[in-house]
């Protein structure tokens, strides 16, 4: 069978692939005094409130099952617009907001909408592998620029003037981001913004985790700069509902037509039952708990990062949103006679029975010397997690 240079181009995704190797040897040792603590995978440990929870159930008892619009229920497009509204005091109209099978959909109709084979879009190293995949799917090719911890690990707009070339069609940023849960100062990117509207490129921003920032200067949307950033958003981080597969785009509405077009043919439609649900997520009731669940990851932050340093595991950035620590591993595969950060996590793995993900996936520019921790998990995970790893590097 002959495979495509496309799929083939396609790297596996280290993350998963680490993950399946720390859940196997977590089964070995799921029963003894040391289960394996996963501080690998970026999933909230809570789930879906229960209003969502009531709301799917009522969903599937009412029948309300079938194909709904590609764009997504109207309803759920119009809380959306009225939470960017009250949340960011952003003005977004409804008919602007698309409604996706989670962020990944969104990041997938957004490249095979705006990107022709050869093209560049300029991304910052490190950065969350699969979006420079999504690129190569529509037939483009991510160009990587090294940020520093100066950067704050993100683009500047100097970078993105100095790197543009004639096969550049525009930028991909997160912000926060994941792997270092650092954001883009929102006038950083208003320049970057500048650069890239006065060469006629495109500006897409994934804010899949935006709604989980902690400080105020960086929790604003990219959507107030103006009409024609794209911006990515996700039910399953601040929202809770990983595995529900929904999530969210804002286009110009120029743009609104053919990304419809594309949805109907890739998608069809987004769940149903995970749109019926999502409405819940607006209620009052439901956002006072997300807002408690966010201070509970800012309260994680607070006791793991300091206790990183002090481990020799230095975050050379304070994260400022999302659930990640961007660590430098250097002096720790010294101590334990390793060489990176990839048999450093199998080492940490084996031995403290903690699953970490290497910094292999997320680029090429220093990354074989930091780790990459999910603090996703609870206090006492996180706790556990940090007496054994003192005691491996004692």
């Amino acid at each position: 069978m002959q495979i495509s240079q496309r799929a083939q181009a396609i790297e596996p995704f280290y993350v998963m692939e680490v993950a399946k190797a720390a859940a196997e040897l977590g089964k070995t040792v799921a029963h003894t005094d040391r289960p394996m603590v996963f501080l690998n995978i970026g999933e909230p440990d809570f789930t879906a409130p229960p209003l969502v929870q009531e709301a799917a159930a009522r969903a599937v008892r009412d029948g309300l099952t079938q194909y709904t619009p590609a764009l997504g229920l109207m309803p759920l497009r119009e809380r959306i617009s009225d939470w960017y509204a009250t949340r960011f005091g952003a003005k977004v109209p409804a008919s602007r907001i698309v409604v996706t099978a989670g962020a990944s959909a969104a990041l997938h109709l957004a490249c095979m909408a705006l990107i022709n084979p050869g093209d560049e879009i300029l991304m910052p190293d490190p950065s969350y592998p699969c979006n420079r995949h999504f690129v190569s799917a529509a037939g483009g090719q991510a160009k990587l620029l090294p940020t520093t911890a100066a950067e704050r690990f993100q683009l500047t707009a100097d970078k993105v003037e100095e790197a543009w070339s004639a096969h550049t069609r525009g930028v991909l940023l997160a912000s926060p981001s994941n792997p270092t849960g650092t954001s883009i100062h929102p006038d950083a990117l208003r320049r970057i913004h500048q650069v890239v509207q006065a060469r006629g490129g495109i500006t897409l921003v994934d804010e899949i985790y935006l709604a989980l920032s902690f400080d105020a200067q960086f929790g604003q949307t990219a959507l107030t700069i103006d009409d024609s950033i794209i911006s990515i958003n996700s039910f399953s981080k601040y929202f809770n509902m990983t595995g529900w597969r929904l999530g969210w785009m804002v286009v110009p509405e120029a743009l609104v037509p053919i990304i419809e077009r594309l949805a109907q043919n890739l998608f069809i439609c987004p769940s149903a039952i995970a749109q019926h649900a999502a409405l819940a997520c607006f209620e009052p009731a439901s956002i006072a708990l997300y807002e408690q669940r966010r201070d509970e990851f800012k309260a994680r932050r607070d006791f793991f990062i300091p206790a990183l340093n002090d481990l020799g595991l230095s975050v050379p950035v304070m994260p400022d949103g999302a659930f990640y620590a961007w660590a430098d591993c250097s002096d720790a595969c010294a101590k334990l006679g390793v060489n990176g950060s990839w048999d450093f996590a199998f080492e940490v793995m084996k031995r403290a029975h903690v699953a970490v993900t290497p910094g292999r996936d997320f680029g090429v520019a220093q990354t074989a010397n930091f780790i990459r921790f999910s603090t996703a998990s609870s206090m006492a995970q996180l706790q556990t997690a940090v007496t054994r790893l003192r005691a491996l590097l004692a």
